[in-house]
């Protein structure tokens, strides 16, 4: 398992995005899918996630005399290890969580940016919803969550099928559920 500081840099996390559940990419063909990270920075941190064991060499190819590899994620490693998350300070999580909504923030932007993009008809969602759960019930709703879109991970493409980036956020709303202070005039 990696650390958080490896996993949500927004570059890395851009690069283990456009391989989830896609056949291995080389280089150029990240560079391809990616075309605002130079050169020099893909290499770099491609580098740096095979160091970690999250990237995996799935292929190698000479072409031209040159070795071309093509890369895949190892899932297991691509996740934060729960020791590592409960010993991030507050300080942490808010460099990671700006981390993952400036990722959100930049796939939307490229997808808008197509000149094809139709929100409506391509299905784009972006909701809230207030739940009351116990930490029984949350903990049974995430995992229904999760076991509803990993079963769905392994769809090849083809047959009408897009592909479409899920994510999750939840946060406590904790002034809803704490008693209020008395007022002064009660």
């Amino acid at each position: 398992m990696a650390t958080a500081d490896l996993l949500l840099h927004p570059v890395r996390m851009r690069i283990l995005q456009a391989l989830f559940d896609a056949d291995p990419l080389t280089t150029t063909q990240l560079r391809d899918r990616l075309p605002d990270i130079a050169p020099a920075t893909m290499y770099r941190h491609i580098a740096l996630l095979t160091d970690a064991g999250v990237l995996e060499v799935a292929g190698e190819t000479r072409v031209r005399g040159i070795m071309v590899r093509s890369y895949r994620v190892r899932a297991e490693k691509a996740v934060v290890d729960p020791a590592a998350r409960a010993a991030m300070t507050q300080d942490d999580h808010r460099r990671a969580f700006t981390a993952f909504v400036a990722s959100l923030l930049t796939d939307f932007e490229r997808y808008l940016g197509l000149e094809d993009a139709d929100p409506t008809s391509d299905g784009v969602v972006y909701r809230q919803a207030a739940v009351y759960l116990s930490d029984d019930e949350f903990a049974a709703m995430i995992e229904e969550i999760e076991r509803a879109v990993v079963a769905r991970v392994g769809h090849a493409p083809g047959d009408g099928r897009t592909r479409r980036i899920v994510s999750l956020v939840v946060l406590p709303d904790k002034s809803a559920t704490e008693p209020r202070p008395a007022s002064v005039a009660e």
